[in-house]
């Protein structure tokens, strides 16, 4: 019997498992070709350094208990030392722990902000682009209004009239996020309707949803995975510049941005309680924008 007669059982057949070699393959040419990407493993590293410190912050951190208002007068001011490794702040308290639970915080205003200004911008993108006309018209010209505007003046507008707590942060920059990937997304979009795949799904009478759903949106996920890597980086830096500005995350809670503003009181003289916190955000900032450039090499697209 030939093997174009062979069946597997359940009714598959014997390609099925060369089909998952043949996958698993091409997994293996990407991850090769994205590990010769000396800068974007590096930021990979990074990335996962800080979600693993952020998820098992209770286990690595020596003193969890100074996450919360804790009090240690005897330590206060403490320069960096082998039972602080960062120094304490003005009340006693562990930098070096507080920063792990910062993460936390920047961690969850990440995947907050996120999770709501992607979905929106990109649908909003894909439906101007496909729809044309003055729906078209209506979504980027409100879009464009909002670009006109600076980010953290209206961040701060947003704040300032909201009360500052983590969730209002991210209502806040979600707020402005989206307008972003709303126009990188139309750009792209705009591109693809007029390919011949799209024309001859709409001849072959598939509705609207399928066509913006199988056909543009699966074109568009290299650019949406590179620009939410980059954006990650910027969120952390945007909270942390309203926590700075006492429009964040409120004391006793660890937020970098926080811990950076009490910190600066203090300099020059006890410069680890601004610069550690600093570092941390750099750190942070640093490994999104070096995995995200990494991306961008690796799937060839402009954002």
């Amino acid at each position: 019997m030939s093997n174009s007669d062979t069946h597997l059982p359940n009714g598959s057949e014997e390609f099925a498992p060369e089909t998952a070699s043949k996958q698993y393959t091409n997994f293996g040419r990407a991850w090769y070709r994205f590990t010769r990407n000396h800068t974007a493993v590096i930021g990979l590293f990074i990335v996962v350094s800080v979600l693993l410190l952020a998820i098992f912050a209770p286990l690595l951190t020596p003193y969890p208990e100074h996450a919360g208002s804790f009090v240690n007068f005897r330590a206060r001011h403490s320069a960096p030392s082998l039972e602080y490794f960062m120094g304490t702040d003005n009340v006693g308290r562990d930098i070096f722990s507080r920063v792990i639970y910062g993460y936390r915080i920047s961690l969850s205003l990440v995947v907050g902000v996120l999770a709501i200004s992607v979905p929106i911008g990109v649908l909003l993108g894909i439906v101007a682009a496909y729809a044309g006309g003055w729906v078209e018209q209506v979504i980027m010209r409100f879009n464009d209004m909002l670009l006109a505007v600076p980010p953290l003046a209206l961040a701060l507008a947003i704040t300032s009239i909201l009360e500052p707590n983590l969730v209002n942060a991210m209502i806040a920059i979600s707020f402005l996020w989206w307008n972003w990937h709303c126009r990188l997304i139309y750009r792209l979009a705009k591109s693809l309707v007029t390919e011949d795949f799209v024309e001859a799904a709409r001849l072959s009478g598939a509705s609207h949803w399928h066509i913006i759903s199988k056909e543009i949106l699966p074109n568009c996920i290299a650019a949406i995975s590179v620009k939410t890597t980059l954006d990650a980086g910027f969120v952390i830096l945007f909270g942390a510049t309203l926590s700075f500005l006492g429009l964040g995350v409120q004391p006793p809670t660890p937020d970098l941005g926080t811990m950076v503003s009490t910190g600066s009181s203090y300099l020059p003289e006890y410069w680890w309680e601004a610069i550690m916190p600093g570092l941390a955000i750099l750190y942070a900032i640093l490994g999104f924008n070096l995995l995200g450039d990494g991306l961008r090499d690796f799937f060839d697209v402009e954002v």
